[in-house]
């Protein structure tokens, strides 16, 4: 059974950093692209930042220049270094990847989130 488990949000200023790290862990044959969607309260999902496996990356327009996907293909591990972070940048985070198991198809996997909150 393959899962992403998050870790690395919380409670953090306006102008600090956090990063967030997912592996991805189990019977995985191959990874495609990885990624971070956030959601605030209210609000749709949506999405962050994506890096394939080759290591091209988009952003959300909000975050360019402040936060940085990066991924060990070794570890089946996605980063997200986020700097300057503002009070509208709170939301829950959820690492999403597409992933094709041993003897499985491809499919697309969401972890269950880290709460991300920027406030004085």
């Amino acid at each position: 059974q393959v899962q992403l488990v998050e870790s690395g949000g919380g409670l953090v200023q306006p102008g600090g950093s956090l990063r967030l790290s997912c592996a991805a862990s189990g019977s995985i044959f191959s990874i495609n692209a990885m990624g971070w969607y956030r959601q605030a309260p209210g609000k749709q999902r949506e999405l962050v930042a994506a890096i394939t496996s080759g290591g091209s990356t988009n952003y959300a327009d909000s975050v360019k220049g402040r936060f940085t996907i990066s991924r060990d293909n070794a570890k089946n591990t996605v980063y997200l270094q986020m700097n300057s972070l503002k009070p509208e940048d709170t939301a829950v985070y959820y690492c999403n990847a597409g992933i094709k198991p041993y003897g499985g198809t491809w499919y697309n996997y969401w972890g269950q989130g880290t709460q991300v909150t920027v406030s004085s």
